[in-house]
């Protein structure tokens, strides 16, 4: 049996670090969001509407970032 190199543990810490990266960036969208519907009620089909695009990038970017570690666990 060989032992777990390191490529394997640059892959769980980067796709680890990506997840936490995603989750913090779409909740502080969230609570801005938030914010700002609380205080233009009018606005928040804009505001709703541009916050489920930004979620959706980042969303993009996390995947992008999770393939790479996957490739860099099977290399």
């Amino acid at each position: 049996m060989e032992p777990i190199g390191l490529g394997y543990l640059a892959a769980g810490l980067g796709a680890g670090l990506a997840v936490i990266g995603a989750g913090l960036g779409i909740g502080r969208l969230a609570a801005a969001a938030l914010e700002g519907s609380a205080r233009q009620p009018e606005a928040a089909g804009d505001i709703r509407t541009t916050m489920i695009i930004a979620a959706a990038l980042i969303e993009g970017a996390t995947f992008f970032g999770l393939i790479v570690c996957i490739l860099m666990a099977i290399a």
